[in-house]
């Protein structure tokens, strides 16, 4: 019996999504044959070739043959009139980005190399502004990372085009993200996929067609961690079932764990046999054993299935989950490590991480050891149940990566990595000797002091992050966050001056929270980064779920939930009216225009109001408050 395991397009470019590398590791030391493929970097790679974009033109001429060149789309009109030069310059800018042709930077640096399209514009419109920013971001003699920056660019104008011209779900990190994300109805997925095939669809085949000569699987397995991986995953799907009737398909993944938990739609049963929630190990075990024949549905665990009818959902509570210290090591193998991109999306050096380097991925432990912040979802698995493997093992599944792929940088996607185990794990990696780079997730708590954050950067941490969310002590208190703004300035200056790059997420709209506070945490943070706290941040809107404290106890945060009639697919996000009337519109465009140049170092010694559309009312907050206490 062989499974083959799937990430969909789209997620991460410049490194493997973990799920399918933890499930492999696992399933291949239980005895089974497992082999895994990511169809993410695969496409895009079979898209932006030079045969790729002979076709997507052909496709983009066909589709805007009735239009004026007037009234074509930039991106469009860009590619028709330097489609040549584009052509001759994507194979060696991807051999480029991943990393296997550097002295091409030189050329792309020049700027006299690359076609330009429309996502350079702010390059051209502020000439001496940019310069300024380049010059900030990168000296004399970044060569290397400024060619990576316009060479993202350059990718970015062609997936503007593949989007425009060739399929309108495509997107750099997400594909029909709108049909899945929320959406209480599976009807937007169910009318995209009866569509004549589309070019990525089509592109989805050939690789299938590819896997399944390799590998001859009975099992198909696809992780979908985000609602942008929902369209793809039933795309392949769909083909395998035409591929092989006899297949198994199973669905899994962390949008199906937090939004399919009430699924009542049979529809979804055309594409996939069952469909497994929260951790993949256990359910996955017991249903080999089940198709091997050697148990009953009876055994299974977390599984929904469709039998005669009816959708079922299986959960035997006899059995036990994997604990952390037994799932084993994730392995690469059959992942094309070696030809990933590194991209550099923005010019911060903390934001781009997200989207440059090839990452070992690894989790210090299971759930959240908190797990009491009131916006998150810690009544589901993920975050409730708190396990953790002790640093010895976390140890040894760095090196055992390390033999595998050669490579020393990792990245720890914990939701918030425990900072005992952390401190015993440093300690460890120094006394072995170990030379690693890595970056986590963690709470700004108290335990991070100066001395505690220098060892973690004598271990080969460069950059963390975590949480401030609203930026306001009484809403802080009120969500339960077990921080201060002021505890949180001295922890992330403790960070900084230990020479680790400092990354906050930022929340606004939060149940009462009025305008006068909102304001007041972009005063905060200006002031943080100011004084080097922090150096990259994230603003978003605050969402209410019914998996979280707010969505289940409503009345203690003061809203009335507004949910759909009808959630028969996806049921998580809850729409909720707030008794405190805000433009949180208005203020969320205010707030990422402020912390864009913020991050670009520009801007804060300007005025908060020149941020907003609207006059707001300045906070009351002496201008050298995040100073003050770090001097406490």
């Amino acid at each position: 019996m062989k499974t083959l395991l799937l990430t969909p397009p789209m997620t991460q470019l410049n490194t493997p999504y973990p799920a399918t590398a933890y499930l492999t590791g696992f399933l291949r030391q239980q005895g089974y044959a497992v082999a895994q493929r990511d169809m993410a970097i695969e496409l895009l790679l079979m898209m932006l070739t030079q045969k790729g974009l002979d076709d997507i033109i052909d496709i983009v001429e066909d589709n805007v043959a009735e239009l004026d060149d007037e009234d074509l789309p930039d991106s469009i009109y860009h590619f028709f009139t330097h489609f040549e030069q584009i052509k001759a310059c994507i194979e060696p800018v991807i051999r480029f980005l991943q990393g296997k042709d550097p002295s091409l930077a030189l050329r792309i640096s020049s700027r006299q190399f690359l076609p330009e399209g429309a996502k350079f514009d702010g390059l051209n419109d502020m000439q001496q502004a940019v310069a300024d920013t380049l010059q900030w971001a990168f000296g004399d003699l970044g060569t290397q990372d400024k060619a990576k920056y316009l060479a993202t660019l350059f990718l970015d104008d062609l997936i503007d085009v593949i989007h425009d011209g060739v399929d309108p779900h495509f997107e750099i990190s997400r594909y029909g993200e709108r049909l899945a994300a929320s959406n209480p109805s599976f009807d937007d997925l169910y009318n995209t996929l009866a569509q004549e095939t589309s070019y990525t669809e089509t592109c989805l085949q050939h690789l299938l067609d590819h896997y399944f000569r390799d590998e001859a699987p009975d099992i198909i397995g696809i992780t979908v961690p985000f609602p942008g991986n929902m369209l793809g995953a039933l795309q392949i799907a769909k083909y395998c079932r035409q591929l092989n009737p006899k297949l198994k398909i199973l669905l899994g993944g962390g949008y199906v764990n937090t939004e399919l938990r009430s699924l009542k739609d049979p529809r979804l049963f055309e594409f996939v046999d069952y469909i497994l929630l929260d951790d993949g190990e256990r359910p996955l075990l017991n249903l080999f054993t089940y198709l091997e024949g050697k148990s009953s549905q009876d055994e299974l665990v977390r599984t929904f299935y469709w039998h005669k009818g009816d959708i079922i959902y299986a959960n035997n509570t006899d059995y036990n989950d994997i604990a952390h210290k037994d799932i084993g090591t994730p392995t690469y193998d059959g992942l094309p490590i070696d030809n990933y991109l590194s991209l550099c999306e923005m010019l911060n050096p903390m934001h781009r991480l997200w989207s440059d380097g090839r990452w070992n991925k690894l989790t210090i432990a299971h759930g959240c050891y908190w797990s009491k912040c009131s916006f998150c979802d810690i009544s589901l698995d993920y975050i409730s149940r708190y396990d953790e493997a002790g640093a010895d093992i976390i140890v040894q599944r760095i090196e055992t990566l390390i033999a595998e792929t050669g490579q020393t940088g990792f990245h720890f996607v914990d939701e918030a990595a425990p900072p005992k185990v952390l401190f015993a794990m440093a300690q460890k990696i120094i006394d072995k000797g170990l030379i690693i780079t890595w970056w986590g997730n963690i709470r700004f708590e108290k335990t991070f002091t100066p001395e505690k954050c220098q060892l973690l950067a004598d271990s080969g941490c460069v950059a963390i992050s975590g949480g401030l969310e609203v930026a306001s002590d009484r809403l802080l208190a009120l969500m339960k966050k077990g921080v201060t703004v002021q505890q949180v300035a001295r922890i992330t200056k403790g960070f900084s001056d230990a020479g680790i790059l400092v990354h906050t997420y930022l929340m606004y709209g939060f149940p009462t929270q009025t305008e006068a506070e909102t304001i007041l945490s972009l005063e905060y943070v200006r002031q943080l980064m100011l004084n080097q706290c922090f150096h990259s941040a994230y603003w978003h809107r605050f969402a209410a779920t019914i998996h979280s404290p707010v969505g289940m106890n409503p009345n203690e945060y003061k809203v009335t939930l507004n949910p759909p009639d009808h959630a028969p697919f996806a049921n998580n996000d809850v729409n909720f009216t707030d008794k405190v009337e805000v433009d949180h519109e208005m203020l969320g465009k205010g707030l990422n225009r402020a912390l864009y140049n913020y991050m670009h170092g520009m801007g804060l010694n300007q005025p908060l109001y020149l941020w907003f559309d609207q006059p707001v009312t300045l906070p009351p907050l002496a201008d050298d408050f995040i100073e003050q206490c770090l001097m406490t």
